[in-house]
């Protein structure tokens, strides 16, 4: 695609960042976390450029899975001509709470 694949956050994946961010303003600097949000818009743009950049996922059939830095993950799946983020996992949480069923 000339302009890329459209990226739609799922409600899921959305709650997710939110939380993060929430928990990380009172841990983190400003400065760390406008970064983390340029890494954010960064992996989002290369994946909307080209979904098949990050490797498949090996916990769900058809999702891929972008590390965006040692305690963030991306899920994500290709839907026609929209990436949808399924979720934006914090790593230090229970690996068993991880939710692709969106």
């Amino acid at each position: 695609m000339k302009g890329g694949y459209n990226i739609k956050w799922t409600n899921h994946a959305l709650r997710e960042l939110n939380e993060t961010f929430d928990y990380l303003e009172k841990e983190w600097t400003e400065k760390e976390l406008k970064n983390l949000a340029q890494k954010i818009e960064k992996i989002t743009r290369l994946i909307s450029l080209n979904p098949n950049v990050f490797p498949d996922s090996t916990i769900k059939k058809g999702v891929k899975r972008a590390v965006l830095d040692k305690f963030n993950t991306i899920y994500y799946r290709l839907n026609g001509e929209t990436v949808e983020i399924l979720s934006f996992f914090a790593n230090r949480k229970n690996p068993d709470t991880l939710n692709l069923d969106n």
